[in-house]
């Protein structure tokens, strides 16, 4: 009997694991269709089809690079080398019209579910002390909103990420879990990398699937690229017909910008002649690539930037230094790119794999204030522009090296980077806080190699256009919990064809006070500045809700020309749709900067302020 017993258990325990492990990788379940008699002899046995990608599917690597502007690298007219993104592109496609959400979290929630982020809970982040507790600001993408790693895994791909996450909440952010919202609970098998915004390169706050794991003293962007091509390999030793997903999210080039002095140095002295040289040196590139319009405007500088040649002999030597590294980061890390693509060639992999560039989570970083940042960006932000600049001309060997714990460039080169638009980082307003450039390349489905796409898209538009080219539905549940519709627009649409127009119409931005919509070209916009961002002596105008502004982007690519006092109606017709999109999409109430420095927001009813909270913290970069 005991001996039944234990048979009836381990038989009742091997179809229980059986039944959880199909219902865990299948799309649907499949109905039971055999037959269960009273004896063996009078039942059917029956077995599901077990779950497999479409047949040809290709491996698909999704790649988001952190805080680079459109006119950073080389591959959209920059002045950056980074040879292995330009490959890419000129075997690939250049999409010139592509959007995000202007800040790291809310782009990478709406980037994986394929919904606004404020439909997914991340209108601001999944941080503490930026997060408060509305439906759309808590934080916590909800499980009626399955990443593309669910969608894929459950449709016959292996899926691994490494790199940033950036939308785990804070207090989940432990080996207690609970691990819902960790990579591994959102339909990795995999995960390799940091769980919050930004880390030290050399020092990161390391997690390797469900656990924190000690560094080994290497650069991050070299650790991750080892560990996604091990996890490709693994598989494929394994299962060699079974497709992959890896999502290659680099900590680059956010702060800390540290590199090794071989990447910075081979940029000595070629940014001496200044950011408004490398603006105009970049607009007339990117117009000869053709990733501009020929009639595009170049716009004057930001306000507080300072023309160059008005410099200070001694700050020319510190900001071009500063240039310099973040130049070698930038190089650096399409190195390790290269790293992960030339080993897909080696192996026969590349032909059939669908690869998507994202250069940069939002334009360039406007966080390292007027003079830079090396390793202590709060004091920076209080200090007078005089001791900044000496505090960091005391530090200049420091720049880009692992002592420099919060290094970041000056906002003049942040500009730069953005060229040709105007603003940067957070400013949802602008197209220099959202618009980067897109790279799509698969040999195997893309006939037009080089070819240039100007249809509009925006970061919610990659997981439907993955899944049209993969041939695959949009689940409208996974593991039984019915799903929100997908609010992108596959694009497509315009692989193959360079003259379609654009089938995403309207889109709307907001980032803790600042906001915009687009409509079919047309672009009203509300700008919101904060001295805490960035830094001392940088200009903080009282916010005026109604000092709204209009763009026709069609004509004026580059925003340089107001039309709200020209065209009363359309600026009323367009703020009263942002209202619409507001309400549709659980983006109230309006959060702002200032609500967050002044402690009006708590994510708990015992959180701290801002304010007391970040001077607490031992991780400054937690909070940026």
């Amino acid at each position: 009997m005991k001996d039944k017993r234990v048979l009836t258990a381990l038989t009742a325990t091997l179809i229980l694991a059986t039944g959880t492990r199909s219902a865990l990788h299948a799309q649907t379940a499949q109905p039971y269709q055999g037959v269960v008699g009273r004896t063996l002899a009078d039942s059917k046995e029956w077995w599901p089809d077990p779950v497999k990608a479409p047949a040809g599917a290709p491996n698909v690597v999704w790649i988001i690079l952190d805080d680079v502007g459109f006119g950073a690298s080389s591959s959209f007219g920059g002045l950056i080398s980074t040879p292995t993104l330009d490959s890419l592109a000129n075997n690939g496609l250049r999409y010139t019209n592509f959007h995000t959400c202007a800040i790291c979290a809310p782009t990478r929630a709406a980037l994986l579910t394929g919904r606004n982020s404020a439909s997914v809970h991340e209108s601001g982040f999944s941080h503490t002390v930026l997060s408060a507790g509305f439906p759309g600001w808590d934080g916590r993408v909800p499980a009626t909103a399955g990443t593309i790693a669910e969608i894929l895994r459950d449709n016959g791909y292996n899926t691994f990420a490494v790199g940033k996450y950036g939308v785990t909440p804070d207090e989940e952010a432990t080996d207690a879990g609970p691990f819902d919202h960790w990579p591994t609970g959102k339909g990795f098998d995999h995960f390799f990398g940091f769980l919050g915004s930004q880390t030290d390169q050399y020092k990161p706050d390391l997690v390797e699937d469900q656990a924190h794991v000690r560094p080994d003293g290497r650069h991050l962007n070299d650790q991750i690229t080892d560990k996604a091509i091990a996890y490709i390999d693994r598989q494929k030793k394994v299962a060699p017909d079974k497709p992959f997903f890896l999502y290659y999210s680099p900590g680059a080039t956010h702060a800390p910008h540290q590199v090794d002095r071989y990447w910075s140095d081979q940029y000595k002295g070629k940014f001496d002649e200044g950011w408004d040289v490398y603006r105009e040196k970049v607009f007339e590139q990117q117009k000869k690539l053709g990733v501009i319009p020929a009639k595009a405007k170049l716009p004057a500088r930001n306000p507080d930037i300072k023309a160059w040649d008005q410099l200070s002999p001694e700050e020319k030597k510190l900001y071009a230094r500063f240039m310099e590294v973040y130049a070698g980061y930038l190089t650096y890390t399409d190195f390790e790119i290269g790293r992960l693509v030339n080993h897909l060639k080696e192996t026969h992999q590349l032909d059939n794999t669908l690869i998507f560039v994202i250069i940069g989570d939002n334009g360039a970083s406007k966080e390292g204030t007027l003079n830079g940042t090396i390793d202590q960006s709060l004091l920076a932000r209080t200090r007078s522009e005089q001791d900044n600049i000496s505090y960091n001309l005391n530090k200049i060997g420091e720049i880009g090296t692992a002592a420099a714990t919060n290094g970041n460039y000056p906002l003049g080169w942040a500009q730069a980077a953005n060229t040709p638009f105007k603003y940067w980082k957070s400013d949802a307003n602008s197209e220099g806080g959202t618009h980067n450039p897109l790279i799509v390349f698969w040999p195997k489905g893309i006939k037009d190699k080089g070819g240039i796409r100007n249809q509009y898209g925006h970061v919610i538009d990659i997981l439907p256009t993955t899944l049209d080219l993969v041939r695959l539905k949009a689940p409208e549940e996974i593991r039984d919990v019915k799903q929100q519709p997908i609010e992108g627009t596959s694009l497509a649409y315009s692989i193959d064809d360079a003259q379609a127009p654009s089938r995403h119409t309207v889109q709307y931005y907001y980032i803790f006070g600042s906001r915009s919509i687009y409509d079919h070209g047309w672009k009203t916009e509300l700008a919101y500045s904060s001295s805490f961002i960035t830094g001392n002596a940088a200009s903080k105008q009282p916010f005026d809700e109604n000092a709204w502004e209009l763009y026709n982007l069609n004509d004026d690519y580059t925003e340089t020309t107001d039309l709200a006092k020209k065209y009363p109606e359309k600026l009323a017709a367009l703020k009263a749709e942002f209202e619409e999109q507001a309400k549709e999409h659980h983006l109230y109430p309006y959060i702002t900067w200032d609500d967050v420095f002044q402690g009006r927001i708590h994510r708990t009813k015992d959180s701290k302020p801002f304010a007391e909270a970040i001077k607490d913290t031992t991780k400054p970069s937690d909070h940026q």
